[in-house]
């Protein structure tokens, strides 16, 4: 049985590490590989759900070895964290013997560098996007100030080299992998797309309970005859929170909708400014957190959803996961443009509506669109999610990424 270090910055008990990280660890330890599993925890989420990832992982025979993560102080707890990666990955193949490394995101790949150059073992770079440029689009890193500055072109330097010398790398998107290959003149490393996808069985519109759903609606305060229209997950950063309370007011004052349910762990404070601004009161806007396994009884009562993302240059290598939980849900997106492959996606497939960009017109366009994104039945969304971003899917990319690594 072939052993493989999976290394993670985020944190298994962090939403991401429960939709994104376990899931493919279990599918793939069926397929014969064994797993240990270095992720790094943030202390309160870590004793809130420590109990529950410990189960998950001795279900699926992985061997999980969380280190605590450093918040503070910034760039510096970061470097603290490496170091203590690279000590603790170290240890780990003295003990296990690892035959591959797998290394999410650019983080983790610093660890997963420095095992390869101590002991030659293959590693994978599993890069989630341009994390240096993420950074600087989501306003985290002000390249004035010389020391982001600095910082940028470390992480730009080490990406460049992690490309040429990976043993894999996967990108999230081929509108990334695009730019990667247009990008470099010498020799890199192979590269596999494969998406955010979504455990299916989960986000499944047939399993949902009616009376759990009228329930539900119940304690929100939405009635019967309301229309509702979400959005899942995280505010502010790089999703556009004025832009999407915008586009819940314009279709609410051409009354096709009249509540706005956002499932999300931020607070209705980050939504205020906008609410005011396009007169949306509190009483049409319902935000509420939930665990994972609630979110699809959440994402049942859509009419349909909304995201925007910045349409900046890192958003290019962008997969947003909610899209594969909606459609494998059933529900109609409102998505923006230049963002990953959605504009493909939406070429190819009648999945709701994509706006150009946003410009009045394209908000009152967005509003003619309503009756259409109605029309779309919830088979033909979940037959798309089906084939492009199932979790058995994503199992099998890797797999294969897997097997021609270690034959």
């Amino acid at each position: 049985m072939k052993k493989v270090l999976y290394i993670s910055y985020d944190g298994m008990t962090d939403p991401l590490g429960q939709s994104q990280v376990l899931p493919y660890l279990v599918g793939l330890s069926k397929k014969g590989y064994s797993f240990v599993l270095l992720s790094f925890e943030k202390s309160q989420r870590f004793e809130q759900f420590r109990h529950q990832i410990s189960e998950i992982c001795e279900q699926a025979n992985i061997e999980w070895q969380p280190v605590s993560y450093t918040k503070k102080p910034p760039v510096l707890s970061t470097l603290w964290d490496v170091r203590r990666m690279k000590k603790k990955a170290k240890q780990l193949h003295k003990i296990h013997k690892f035959d591959l490394l797998h290394c999410r995101s650019h983080v983790a790949t610093l660890a997963g560098k420095y095992l390869n150059q101590k002991f030659n073992l293959p590693y994978i770079f599993d890069m989630r996007g341009f994390y240096a440029d993420e950074r600087v689009d989501g306003g985290l890193w002000n390249l004035k100030n010389p020391l982001f500055r600095m910082i940028y072109r470390y992480f730009k330097n080490k990406e460049s080299y992690f490309l040429k010398n990976a043993t894999y790398t996967i990108s999230l998107t081929k509108a990334g992998k695009e730019i990667i290959e247009e990008g470099f003149n010498e020799k890199i490393a192979p590269i596999e797309v494969i998406p955010c996808c979504a455990d299916l069985n989960h986000f499944d519109y047939k399993n949902i309970d009616e009376k759990q759903k009228n329930k539900l609606k119940t304690e929100l305060g939405i009635l019967a005859e309301n229309r509702v229209v979400t959005y899942i997950g995280s505010l502010g950063t790089w999703y556009l929170t004025d832009e999407i309370v915008k586009a819940f007011a314009k279709f609410r004052d051409a009354q096709k909708v009249d509540k706005f349910l956002v499932v999300s762990g931020d607070d209705l404070e980050i939504l205020k400014p906008a609410m005011a601004k396009y007169k949306v009161s509190e009483d049409e806007v319902i935000i509420r957190s939930s665990p994972r396994k609630m979110v699809p009884l959440y994402i049942s009562l859509s009419d349909f959803s909304i995201f925007f993302i910045k349409p900046v240059f890192s958003k290019k290598a962008s997969s947003p996961t909610k899209f594969a939980e909606l459609l494998g849900m059933g529900v109609p997106v409102l998505c923006n443009a230049d963002v990953g492959d959605m504009d493909s996606f939406f070429h190819d497939y009648n999945l709701g509506h994509i706006m150009p960009d946003f410009e009045e017109k394209s908000f009152e366009n967005a509003v003619l669109e309503y009756e259409n994104m109605m029309a779309i039945s919830k088979e033909t969304l979940r037959e798309v999610a089906e084939n492009l971003f199932s979790l058995t899917k994503g199992v099998e990319l890797y797999s294969r990424v897997y097997k021609s690594i270690l034959k």
